[in-house]
């Protein structure tokens, strides 16, 4: 099952070059850092990153992440991967843009 992070390209750029992305802050100051689903993304980026631009979107195979990724409800009882540690570059399949749409919202590719 793919999980997807959305960030903006700066902590992006910083991570790769770290080989490692250790959180955005709203990660550090949670413990873990937030990922979603494909089918949880778009709401995420509604909620979380509205009017916020030059963001990417990360897409990592949840299996590769091991221990470390932990399912856990969140908002309205859904359950959400979080992963308790940092992000090796590596396992990052794929980054995509997240343009805002007219409404302010990150407009998200398809996601698997």
């Amino acid at each position: 099952m793919r999980i997807y992070k959305i960030l903006p390209r700066g902590e992006w750029a910083a991570a790769r070059a770290a080989g490692r992305f250790e959180g955005s802050a709203v990660d550090l100051a949670d413990g873990f850092i937030h990922f979603s689903t494909a089918a949880q993304a778009q709401e995420t980026a509604r909620r979380h990153f509205a009017g916020q631009r030059d963001l990417v979107v990360l897409e990592v195979e949840a299996d590769d992440l091991g221990e470390a990724l932990r399912w856990e409800p969140s908002r309205g009882g859904d359950v959400f991967p979080h992963l308790y540690g940092p992000l090796d570059a590596a396992r990052v399949l794929s980054v995509a843009e997240a343009p805002l749409g007219a409404d302010g919202v990150p407009v998200l590719p398809v996601l698997a």
